[in-house]
C-alpha cells in the first residue's frame, strides 16, 4: 500500500476547452519526496491544490494510507502546505508563527514544542525576531517549522524556492531536503526548475498540458526520456530522425546504437554529454562537422557543431581544446534513446525541422 496514491484525477475549468489536469496518476511511499515539474500553466499547482483539498476533482480519487480523502475538507486531511510567499504572519514573532501551528497541543506545552521545532530547522536563536528581519531562506524554514507543528502526514511545497536568489536557493534547497528526511515526512514539490526537481526529489513526474508525460526516478527520466517534451524540458537534447534496425538506426550521424530495440522510422534523443567530438582526422571516425560556437562553463565546455543544415550540442570536459572553426567528427558515446511521439507539432521536432526533407514531410501531412 502506498502512503499517497493519486488515481486518475481530472479537473476542468469551464469554459476552457481542455482540462487543467487530465487523468493524472502517481504515488508516494512513506518518507518519499516527489516532484511535479513542468512549465507554467501545465497543471502542476492545480494538482497540488486538489491534493490539499483547496480544489475538488471532477473525477479520480486520492488515497492517504489506503483511505480516500477526496471528499474531506482541507483541515481534516493531515496535509501541510508551504506556500511560495511563505505566508507568515507579519505581526507575529518567529516563535509566534510556529506556535500558531500548534493549536491542537496543550497550551502549557506549545512554547516548548515550538522551541524544539525551531531548533530542528536551525533557528533556535531567532525566536523573538519578526519575519521581516529574516532572510528569505530563514523565512522559508520558519514556514516549514510551522507546517511541521501540525504533525502532518504529507507536506506540499508550491514553488518554495522561487523567491530566493541563486546562491541562497541552492543552500536552502539542500537544508529543506535534509530537514524533511530527518523528520521522515513525505512531501510533494511543485517546481518549473529542472535542476531543482532532479536534485531535490526522490522521484519526479513531468507534466505537460495537464497530463503527466512520464513518472520515475530522476536518473531514469533524464537518461531514458519517453517523449521529445521530456527530453527537451529536463536538460538539453539533440533530437534526430532515423530508421531503426533492431539495436541500431541509420541517421544523419551515420549508423548509431539505440535503446530500446526498434524497427522503422524513429525519433531519437542524444544528450549533449553523450556526444563525442574529435579532430576530423582522428581514428574514432564519424561524420564531419564544424564548430560554430564554444561556451566555457567552468566544469565543462559546450560546443555547437554544424553538420550539414543541423546544429548539434556537445558537452565535453573543461580541458577541451577545440576552437571555433575546427573541423570535427561527431560520434555517440551512449546509445540514442527512442522517443514515443505524442503527435506532430513543431515544438517536438528536432533541429532538422527547417531542412528540405522535413518541410516536404510537413507539407505531405497537411495535404
Amino acid at each position: 500500500m502506498f502512503h499517497l496514491d493519486v488515481q486518475q484525477i481530472t479537473k476542468r475549468y469551464h469554459p476552457a476547452p481542455t482540462p487543467a489536469v487530465s487523468d493524472a496518476s502517481f504515488h508516494l511511499d512513506s518518507g518519499e519526496i516527489f516532484g511535479l515539474v513542468g512549465p507554467s500553466g501545465c497543471g502542476k499547482t492545480t494538482t497540488l491544490r486538489i491534493i490539499a483539498g483547496f480544489e475538488h476533482p471532477d473525477s479520480g480519487d486520492i488515497l492517504l494510507d489506503g483511505v480516500s480523502i477526496r471528499d474531506l475538507p482541507p483541515e481534516r486531511r493531515k496535509i501541510g502546505f508551504v506556500f511560495q510567499d511563505y505566508a507568515l504572519f507579519p505581526n507575529r514573532s518567529v516563535i509566534g508563527n510556529v506556535v500558531f501551528g500548534l493549536r491542537g497541543v496543550d497550551r502549557r506545552n506549545r512554547r516548548r514544542r515550538a522551541e524544539e521545532l525551531l531548533e530542528l530547522v536551525g533557528l533556535e536563536g531567532e525566536a523573538e525576531r519578526m519575519p521581516h528581519e529574516l532572510s528569505g531562506g530563514q523565512q522559508q524554514r520558519v514556514a516549514l517549522a510551522r507546517t511541521l507543528a501540525s504533525n502532518p502526514e504529507l507536506i506540499l511545497l508550491d514553488e518554495p524556492f522561487s523567491n530566493l536568489d541563486a546562491a541562497l536557493r541552492e543552500t536552502t534547497r539542500r537544508d529543506i531536503r535534509t530537514l524533511l528526511k530527518c523528520a521522515d515526512v513525505s512531501a510533494i514539490l511543485v517546481t518549473h526548475d529542472q535542476e531543482e526537481a532532479l536534485s531535490f526529489c526522490d522521484s519526479v513526474g513531468v507534466m505537460h498540458a495537464g497530463a503527466l508525460e512520464q513518472v520515475g526516478r530522476p536518473e531514469e527520466i533524464y537518461l531514458r526520456p519517453e517523449t521529445s517534451f521530456v527530453a527537451q524540458f529536463l536538460g538539453r537534447a539533440n533530437l534526430l530522425r532515423g530508421t531503426a534496425r533492431g539495436s541500431v538506426a541509420d541517421t544523419e550521424l551515420g549508423t548509431i546504437p539505440i535503446f530500446p530495440d526498434s524497427e522503422g522510422p524513429v525519433l531519437l534523443s542524444l544528450r549533449p554529454e553523450h556526444l563525442g567530438l574529435s579532430p576530423l582526422d582522428s581514428p574514432e571516425g564519424g561524420p564531419g562537422g564544424e564548430v560554430i560556437s564554444r561556451e566555457f562553463r567552468g566544469h565543462d565546455v559546450t560546443f555547437r557543431v554544424r553538420y550539414g543544415r543541423i546544429d548539434y550540442l556537445a558537452h565535453t570536459e573543461y580541458t577541451g581544446a577545440l576552437t571555433v572553426g575546427s573541423r570535427v567528427s561527431i560520434y555517440p558515446r551512449e546509445p540514442a534513446v527512442v522517443l514515443r511521439e505524442t503527435g506532430l507539432c513543431r515544438r517536438a521536432l528536432p533541429s532538422t525541422a527547417h531542412s528540405a526533407r522535413w518541410a516536404q514531410l510537413l507539407q505531405a501531412r497537411a495535404t
